[in-house]
């Protein structure tokens, strides 16, 4: 038994302490882990009844040195479940978290099937490619829609405040308080800021505005801090920028989280940088972070040109008869062209003309003065809800944002990117702050995490903190996810008008 240094052992700490993790922390687990089975039975089953039928043996004979199919289809399906749970893609931190779980699971079937390469080679046995072929992709395609089925039901009992972990903060009043909104703010993600903790400050605050969540502590000696989340259902502990805690103290913290089952976590001042820029090497015992330079230049720069010239076309090649439909409408609905072209401000502040259906009467730009007053924008956007210049078919087409398949063109002609930043007015480039100007790295796009994450609902620092979280952290598996995920935004016709 582990004996603490401040009097406790693990099996001393009492149920009240991590009872509510234990509940659940394991059902979880084992809840994935049924849906992985059934997910790599169906993937092998299939490969192998499309690869041999039923009777496998006399076929099997001349392709490698086990005479039976459905003896190796079981061992290597018990071997495949046993290497996701070892690769930590069951891991209760990562459940519902989205692209690292996916990645997870992904990488971890690829190096399965990759070891099972290597092994036929060496070993010179003449694995079925077709019976590979068929395990590989359809595994992986299940296995990422069952996770995406269990991550649906695992986010939405998070936000009716189930299957959370209980965190106590540790850290300055700023820090704990900026890191407390952006845990609340995804509470899909299992983290439920419960406590605080203030090494080196006061129990109240000496201007009278109180944080939100009770302080437990302002001691910077483990002990104290120990005896207080002792008190406490504390799942994670996380330590934030700002915390008076000696190293010595913080590794002394450490060791006692671990008797008591309880996870620490370092929350460094980084906001809105994504898990590829983000690189630890050890140094002298030191885990140095280094944060990584985003570049959209040369072979990334040309995949996504690529996904972009592809997108485009299949595009206007599939709705080509549907846009038509959309072109007649709007002209028989209000006197005008069909097409209304804008000048936008794109890649470096170089100006564009964008194209989209026209939406509105053919003099609505002279009279947007007279409605600013009435603007349900964000302060710098022109947004009105019940706009006096958009037409019938108009007020259609931009619910469901029809209105900007047009802008097709300019992705094809290099103007635009299928996903970026939202394409600015000039008028709305000379408020931008000098920090905002971020944006035109890169080409603005048809829809991006502005279209995905409320659209016109959002303030202006929700639109910009998109924006530049989108040009900080670009990847071709983000684009393809903020395409998905239009769609159902579309459908949803939140924030749109």
């Amino acid at each position: 038994m582990i004996e603490s240094r401040f009097g406790r052992r693990s099996d001393e700490i009492g149920e009240n302490q991590i009872a509510g993790h234990l509940q659940w922390s394991k059902f979880l687990p084992r809840l994935v882990s049924l849906v992985d089975a059934i997910v790599i039975v169906t993937a092998m089953l299939t490969a192998q009844i499309a690869r041999f039928g039923i009777d496998s043996s006399a076929e099997l004979a001349a392709e490698t040195l086990d005479p039976n199919y459905w003896t190796i289809s079981v061992v290597l399906a018990l071997i495949w479940w046993v290497s996701l749970g070892s690769s930590g893609s069951r891991a209760v931190r990562i459940l519902g978290s989205g692209i690292v779980e996916y990645k997870a699971v992904v990488l971890s079937t690829v190096y399965f099937f990759g070891g099972i390469a290597i092994i036929s080679y060496a070993l010179q046995l003449n694995t079925a490619r077709g019976y590979v072929g068929i395990a590989l992709p359809l595994g992986i395609i299940l296995l990422v829609i069952g996770r995406w089925i269990v991550s649906k039901w695992l986010k939405r009992n998070r936000k009716l405040g189930n299957y959370s972990r209980n965190v106590l903060l540790v850290g300055s009043p700023s820090a704990v308080e900026h890191l407390r909104e952006r845990l609340q703010s995804s509470v899909e993600a299992g983290y439920k800021p419960t406590a605080l903790v203030l090494p080196g400050y006061s129990m109240k605050s000496p201007t009278g505005n109180e944080l939100p969540l009770p302080v437990l502590s302002v001691s910077s000696e483990a002990h104290d801090i120990l005896r207080a989340i002792d008190k406490q259902q504390i799942d994670v502990v996380a330590i934030s920028a700002g915390s008076d805690l000696k190293p010595r103290q913080i590794r002394e913290l450490g060791w006692e989280l671990h008797v008591r089952e309880i996870s620490m976590v370092m929350a460094p001042a980084l906001t809105d940088i994504a898990g590829p820029r983000i690189h630890t090497q050890p140094v002298a015992g030191l885990p140095l972070i280094h944060v990584s330079t985003p570049k959209l230049v040369g072979f990334q720069a040309a995949l996504k040109r690529g996904f972009d010239i592809s997108g485009a076309l299949i595009g206007m090649l599939v709705l080509a008869p549907f846009c038509a439909l959309v072109a007649l409408a709007v002209r028989i609905d209000s006197p005008g062209p069909v097409f209304y072209r804008q000048e936008r401000v794109g890649t470096h502040g170089v100006p564009f003309r964008m194209h989209k259906f026209r939406s509105m009467s053919i003099d609505a730009d002279k009279h947007i003065s007279h409605l600013l007053e009435s603007s349900n924008g964000n302060g710098v956007l022109f947004k009105m809800k019940d706009d006096p210049r958009v037409t019938t078919v108009g007020a259609f087409i931009r619910r469901y944002s029809i209105d900007e398949l047009p802008q097709l063109w300019n992705v094809l002609i290099g103007n635009m990117s299928m996903v970026g930043p939202r394409p600015p007015l000039k008028s709305e480039v000379d408020q931008y702050e000098r920090y905002v100007e971020r944006r035109l790295l890169v080409k603005p796009g048809i829809t991006g995490l502005w279209q995905v994450s409320g659209r016109s609902d959002l303030s202006w620092e929700e639109s910009v903190r998109l924006d530049l979280f989108y040009v900080e952290n670009w990847s071709l598996i983000q684009d393809m996810t903020i395409l998905v995920r239009t769609v159902k935004a579309v459908l949803a016709r939140s924030g749109a008008y």
